[in-house]
């Protein structure tokens, strides 16, 4: 199988809890994008291709068919396991947003990507890959 096969062709999102703040609107259309610009997914058990996904997200549901429309599975997922860690990225987002609001937008992306570089290299011990020297 080519990798152009194993790969999201199209993802559509469950409108039907309506309308959300536009920014939280904008975020998720852009992760769609760049999820589809680059992306490798091939269902465990399935050799085609490529795979149309629709997330629903009143139980978080996946529906996975593919590139013609066809059934391939659904899969539920508990969002339990990720409670923390979404609320943890809550709260960076909404840092994030605090903080273009105050300052100058490209200040703001150097500044919190060198944060971020910061606090990676003090807490990781063993990278899997070399950090550049400053």
């Amino acid at each position: 199988m080519s990798s152009a096969e194993a790969r999201l062709c199209d993802v559509a999102l469950d409108r039907s809890f309506g309308r959300r703040d536009p920014r939280v609107e904008r975020e998720q259309a852009l992760a769609g994008i760049d999820l589809l610009d680059n992306n490798r997914f091939l269902p465990v058990g399935h050799e085609g291709g490529p795979y149309r996904l629709r997330i629903e997200t009143g139980r978080l549901v996946l529906h996975i068919a593919d590139d013609e429309g066809a059934h391939v599975v659904s899969q539920r997922v508990s969002i339990t396991p990720f409670r923390r860690l979404l609320k943890d990225y809550t709260r960076i987002c909404d840092s994030y947003y605090d903080a273009i609001r105050r300052m100058d937008r490209s200040d703001c992306h150097r500044s919190a990507r060198r944060l971020f570089t910061l606090i990676y290299a003090m807490l990781v011990r063993h990278p899997p890959h070399q950090i550049l020297p400053i």
